[in-house]
């Protein structure tokens, strides 16, 4: 049971980590002083980087370095990270890198953005490494998490349960309600550290296996032997080509008309024999490696419908956010904090998902799964339109408010409309983010070469980040089209100045757009089928 706990403490440094980017545009439009925009455009550019550098992180942990120490040094960089944001306030080394201690713009110096900068980059690549491989370390512990369990009476393992989900989210409704940001974040912290050495503390009892190489070189692989044999001519007879004799019988790819250039790789040189060219596999590859690499390419164009739902999601944790902050928080005789709409969204995105993968399982059975991703992420498509539409909906409203009781010019003042009016464009962004997130999950798990099957699932976070660093470029490209002809432009310094009900309208008809391409796109790809693989999966983790 020790050692379960030790692993789960991992956990509460990722959701403390979350919370502390979750006020992140408080802090900065309330502390820093900066605009709307320029606080919107940190902190998706951070959640975009936090999505993207998964792939590479999964590559450096299958090729050079081990789960354990990819796992130890995001625990390590989670709380230098969280170290990091709390000397950047002003109250903290005010007489080292300072020249006041208020939470006012002049007090923040160039050795708090060092700083507050350095903590965001240590909170990506720790946020990364931790939902990149922390799955797999638990899987390897499994045997001595089952040994451990089997002694476990049902009031120990309720305890389990408990301590996995009720601590971090105690601690961080807690934490909401510290107002000075320096003990906000120093609590943070603390916590963060204390994670860190539970997880440090059993270090002796984990099971560490080294690397083992990663598939993804054979793509690295075709590009690099393809090139270098630029200038030769291929064989009329397709059969000529390279197949490597370790293939497994069942799983040979046959040679296809697209992208001929790739199959020079797999041209097999007539100075050498074969057994001295397979001593470098960087300069010949097995035609089944060659139309694996294909199949990537052909999956790009659909591959970049995926960005926009991206640029969707990212106005959750940015402008929803700083919404929900001048609203009024009351709840009965008590006074809410703007964290209390994260568990709405969260419960709606994994029941969703829940009710997505029983819809999976069902068509699995007909032997229509194939279908099932491609239909899902229209869907999805179609409640982001309406999240947004919503979205701007319930803006329009609170400008209204805000118009009618003077409080237009004062932009820290409490709007007398309730936090609640957000509620429905939050559930409508969680079961957007949950159909969508399994969508492109099964999408790529269905399409991708078998031999990559393990990064499908990275390939969808990837392509979601840029979608969410899109939305920064996005924000900018709009602002500055809406002040063409003498106009204002939407995105003022404050929130009230602001036109976001409008930017949230042409969000809402790029989705639309969005959708009309994804169904060409789909329509020109031919889909492949793996019926009763990821029923077998789900089956097997019920049970």
């Amino acid at each position: 049971m020790y050692l379960s706990i030790k692993i789960v403490a991992l956990c509460w440094a990722d959701c403390i980590a979350r919370f502390v980017m979750w006020t992140m545009m408080e802090y900065l439009t309330e502390v820093w002083k900066i605009s709307l925009v320029h606080a919107a455009g940190i902190v998706n550019i951070f959640s975009g980087l936090v999505l993207v550098l998964q792939l590479p992180v999964q590559y450096l942990a299958d090729t050079i370095i081990s789960k354990y120490w990819m796992l130890l040094a995001s625990s390590l960089a989670y709380s230098a990270g969280i170290g990091f944001l709390t000397m950047s306030t002003p109250p903290v080394l005010a007489g080292f890198v300072g020249i006041c201690s208020e939470y006012k713009p002049e007090c923040i110096a160039e050795g708090h953005k060092i700083l507050f900068y350095a903590a965001l980059g240590l909170l990506a690549f720790a946020s990364s490494c931790f939902l990149t491989v922390a799955l797999e370390f638990a899987k390897d512990q499994l045997e001595i998490f089952r040994n451990e369990n089997s002694s476990l009476s049902e009031i120990e393992l309720r305890f389990l349960q408990l301590f996995f989900y009720a601590v971090p989210i105690a601690a961080c409704t807690a934490i909401s309600y510290i107002k000075p940001w320096n003990l906000r974040f120093g609590v943070s912290a603390i916590c963060t550290v204390i994670a860190t050495l539970l997880f440090l503390s059993g270090t002796c009892t984990y099971e560490n296996t080294e690397p083992e190489g990663s598939p993804f070189t054979s793509v690295f692989r075709v590009f690099v032997a393809s090139t270098t044999k630029l200038f030769y001519r291929l064989p009329r007879d397709a059969s000529e080509l390279y197949k490597s004799n370790d293939a497994d019988d069942s799983y040979v790819v046959q040679p296809t008309c697209g992208l001929r250039c790739l199959d020079k790789a797999a041209i097999i040189l007539p100075n050498k024999t074969i057994e001295q060219q397979e001593r470098n596999r960087w300069r010949l590859c097995s035609v089944t490696e060659v139309e694996e690499t294909k199949r990537l390419l052909q999956m790009i164009p659909i591959c970049l419908t995926f960005i926009m739902p991206g640029v969707v999601s990212s106005i959750g944790n940015a402008f929803f956010v700083e919404q929900a902050d001048l609203l009024n928080k009351k709840v009965g005789n008590l006074k809410a904090t703007t964290v209390i709409l994260l568990p709405f969204y969260d419960s709606a995105q994994k029941n969703m998902a829940n009710i997505y993968t029983w819809c999976l399982c069902c068509f699995a059975l007909m032997g229509m799964k194939k279908y099932v991703p491609v239909v899902g992420f229209a869907v999805s498509m179609i409640v982001a339109i309406l999240c947004c539409i919503t979205a701007a909906m319930v803006e329009s409203r609170r400008l209204d408010v805000a118009r009618s009781h003077g409080l237009i010019d004062e932009p820290d003042a409490e709007i007398p409309m309730s936090l609640f009016w957000l509620l429905p464009q939050f559930l409508l962004l969680g079961w957007f983010d949950g159909i969508r997130d399994k969508s492109i999950d099964e999408f790529f798990n269905d399409q991708c070469p078998r031999s990559l099957h393990k990064y499908a699932t990275l390939f969808s976070t990837a392509v979601t980040g840029l979608g969410v660093i899109g939305g920064v470029l996005s924000v900018y490209l709009v602002g500055i089209i809406s002040e063409s002809k003498g106009k204002d432009n939407w995105f003022q310094f404050t929130l009230n100045h602001s036109r976001l009900d409008n930017y949230y309208w042409v969000l809402a008809a790029f989705t639309a757009a969005n959708l009309v391409v994804y169904i060409i796109s789909a329509k020109l790809l031919p889909l492949r089928d793996a019926s009763f693989e990821l029923l077998e999966n789900f089956l097997e983790d019920a049970s």
